[in-house]
């Protein structure tokens, strides 16, 4: 079994207009010729494609980012609009749930439950939800209505400058408003996601928040220098809190040196090998196998054309466990990263 825990399922289903009930190549053909996307044509991910990787729990994201005048990013012109939007997304799981494609996960009773009822149906697939930056929350009510949808992990930030923090690319700290939304998020038990936390933001985090945290897709700036990837230090602060560290499939954080639109992952050996190497420099600093999982990112905003050359769809992340066990991981090693300690993270947040 696979736990994934960065999808971004409901920004494909709605951004991306991808009807993910059907194959990757019926979503491939159906964009053939398109070009107001950059990896049209390229999709990776679909849930026939997930149900043939065995993939029965996933972390699905809700994502509308806020953007101020002076911002660049793309985004909504206000947090209203951005609320708007992840609502409209949750219409969508909400949606898949009722056709029997997801559950949404929501507890321990759920997780057990669905752990329980995989390995004989393999057909409807776990979520965990989870918001990819805070700026679609107005404020600490909507914070409070989104728990009750089921809202279980938060990460502040995305790029560029946030309401409640800084992200990838942009520098600053939390402020009152972020320390108000942290600590919302620890009297509800939310999971806190460092991914896309600038350093200063980071560290300030960590300082204000006391609840469980993990990085649901991440990679190492050891290997591929850039403020996205977590340096040692970072790394070290998270396996201090028992957090799990997803390792993500894009390829401009696997290498350096990665030039988008046109860097290929053949021409530049990008593998789901490498993702092993950053795996190993986090085993490395932890001194075991227990702070890695398993984020991929995978449709998040690219496909094929900046992914693994060696992965066509997200079902080949059953390639994995050979290529582990060739690194010298034990089967119990692998259980773990595959599932196992995403699983050991919930269990022990949610007891």
């Amino acid at each position: 079994m696979v736990f994934d825990a960065h999808l971004d399922l409901s920004m494909n289903a709605l951004d991306w207009n991808r009807d993910f009930r059907q194959t990757v190549a019926h979503i491939r053909q159906r964009e053939a010729g398109m070009t107001d996307k950059p990896d049209r044509g390229n999709n990776t991910v679909s849930f026939p494609a997930m149900r043939e990787g065995d993939i029965g729990l996933c972390v699905a994201t809700l994502i509308a980012r806020y953007v101020k005048t002076s911002n660049p990013l793309p985004g909504w012109h206000s947090p209203q609009q951005a609320w708007a939007q992840t609502q409209g997304q949750l219409a969508w799981y909400r949606e898949m749930e009722r056709a029997g494609e997801l559950v949404q996960i929501r507890d321990l009773e759920g997780l057990e439950r669905q752990l329980t009822e995989w390995p004989e149906h393999r057909h409807t697939i776990g979520y965990v939800l989870s918001l990819e930056g805070a700026d679609s929350i107005v404020s600490l009510e909507h914070l409070d209505m989104m728990y009750e949808s089921g809202l279980r992990a938060l990460g502040p930030a995305h790029y560029g400058p946030g309401t409640y923090a800084f992200g990838t690319d942009s520098t600053g700290g939390i402020g009152e408003k972020g320390r108000a939304l942290l600590a919302a998020m620890e009297a509800k038990n939310i999971i806190l996601d460092a991914t896309h936390l600038c350093d200063v933001s980071f560290w300030e985090s960590m300082d204000h928040f006391n609840g469980p945290v993990w990085a649901s897709h991440n990679n190492c700036r050891a290997l591929v220098d850039h403020n996205r990837q977590f340096s040692d230090e970072q790394i070290r602060e998270l396996i201090s809190r028992d957090a799990v560290i997803g390792g993500a499939l894009d390829a401009w954080m696997m290498v350096p040196g990665w030039i988008r639109r046109k860097s290929t992952p053949q021409e530049k050996g990008v593998t789901l090998n490498v993702l092993i190497d950053h795996l190993d420099h986090i085993c490395q600093l932890a001194g075991n196998t227990r702070h890695i999982g398993i984020g991929t990112d995978l449709d998040g905003g690219f496909g094929t054309e900046q992914g693994p050359a060696d992965l066509d769809t997200i079902a080949d992340l059953q390639k994995l466990p050979d290529l582990l066990s060739q690194r010298g991981y034990t089967d119990e090693d692998i259980a773990g990263f595959m599932y196992g300690n995403w699983l050991r993270f919930l269990r022990k947040a949610w007891a």
